[in-house]
């Protein structure tokens, strides 16, 4: 059985073609620019790739030539779109309408557009690609895999904010958490690596990347995540800034005359990393800088550190002792100071961290980085959300 599995941004579609039953990859890409001057697909298929630059007006023209594609003598891996048993969606928000992913029905188009203002940025193109799957592959079922569901059964109090009630009973302002299908992926590999039932195990999750977020994970449900009402709150970023004081938001939008969507876009894309270094966003250009004795790039790695370790010590404390502290996501994989700044004078918490194994891992593999010893694991897997979107998919469609 083969499902497609579709992300789509606001200019942006990412693709995974899925052969379920061995859970293999056929084929992957990303059309990029979409509506944009310049826009082009970058293909995988097989050990072969290709970039094709060609007009893409909008997402249903940029999904028309990812079946072409995939379908093409030449770039092709299967023979005809009946292949393709359903497709599966990366969705940003359920809200509290969805705590698991769902089949595709007109309620939930309806559903989905009421959440927009919950996502104002990702919401629209999420709901572009469905709508653009459905008007091409109208037998196949669509499935919503949403990012705010594995954090949806978290207990009131992790959820709530201490500001009048009214403001949830009314806005539904509370937290929600992203990063959903990476956090549930690396716990439940997690699990298999300690020999454990994922119900009987208590792990912390850090997913660094542009966007970073922790999860505490008991009873393989999240019971509490950095991420908050947006994906703004919590760690050190890119661009965003993280848990900073509120009085903050309001005296720079005073000294900068900004407007409410203005501030929310200063501490969304100059913040940060890009805001401390001064440089980029990029880590690769920030640990050049920082090599070559910048000292706002300097900064920027022991500051993330010490956020990541206060949320170590937090997320520990809330799950009563911790069996694993899992790293992933583009950073947290291969950041390898980072790992070791923020797992450093851990003993206490029963962590022997392997610094010698850490700062000699081969790219893209799961590895244990602590000692045989150490009471705490300490593990970096890969994550694979494409994967997860693709699982959801076929138990639903089953």
């Amino acid at each position: 059985m083969k499902i497609l599995v579709i992300n789509a941004g606001s200019s942006s579609l990412k693709y995974q073609l899925f052969d379920m039953e061995k859970e293999t990859v056929l084929a992957k890409g990303n059309c990029q620019k979409i509506g944009i001057k310049g826009s082009f697909i970058t293909h995988k298929y097989g050990s072969n790739s290709t970039k094709i630059e060609m007009e893409l007006k909008n997402h249903n023209e940029a999904m028309q030539k990812v079946l072409s594609l995939l379908t093409s003598g030449e770039f092709g891996v299967i023979k005809s779109l009946n292949e393709i048993s359903a497709v599966g969606h990366r969705v940003l928000h359920g809200g509290e309408i969805y705590k698991d992913s769902v089949l595709v029905t007109d309620e939930v188009m309806k559903n989905l557009e009421l959440l927009k203002p919950l996502g104002p940025l990702h919401m629209p193109a999420n709901i572009s690609g469905i709508v653009a799957c459905q008007k091409i592959l109208p037998s196949a079922p669509q499935v919503a895999v949403f990012d705010t569901a594995f954090h949806a059964n978290m207990p009131k109090e992790a959820f709530l904010y201490a500001i009048p009630y009214e403001a949830y009973e009314d806005w539904r302002i509370r937290r929600y958490g992203f990063h959903g299908t990476s956090h549930k992926f690396v716990s439940g590999e997690a699990a298999k690596l300690l020999g454990k039932d994922l119900k009987d195990a208590k792990i912390i999750t850090v997913h660094l990347g542009n966007g970073s977020s922790f999860a505490a994970v008991s009873g393989g449900h999240s019971i509490d995540t950095s991420m908050g009402f947006t994906p703004l709150e919590g760690l050190i970023m890119g661009t965003r800034s993280g848990d900073v004081d509120a009085s903050v938001v309001s005296f720079i939008a005073e000294k900068l005359d900004l407007r409410g969507d203005e501030i929310a876009q200063y501490f969304n894309k100059k913040c940060g990393a890009f805001g401390i270094s001064g440089v980029s966003s990029d880590m690769m250009d920030i640990n050049e800088a920082s090599e070559n004795g910048n000292e706002r790039a300097k900064l920027v790695v022991p500051m993330m550190a010490h956020r990541i370790k206060k949320y170590i010590g937090a997320y520990a404390a809330l799950l009563n002792g911790v069996d694993a502290i899992v790293f992933t996501g583009g950073i947290g994989e291969n950041q390898a100071d980072l790992r070791e700044l923020s797992l450093s004078n851990m003993e206490y918490l029963g962590v022997e961290f392997d610094e010698e194994k850490n700062n000699n891992l081969p790219r893209g593999t799961v590895e244990e980085i602590s000692k045989p010893n150490s009471r705490v694991k300490v593990f970096r897997i890969p994550t694979d959300e494409e994967l997860v979107i693709a699982r959801d998919t076929l138990n639903l469609i089953k």
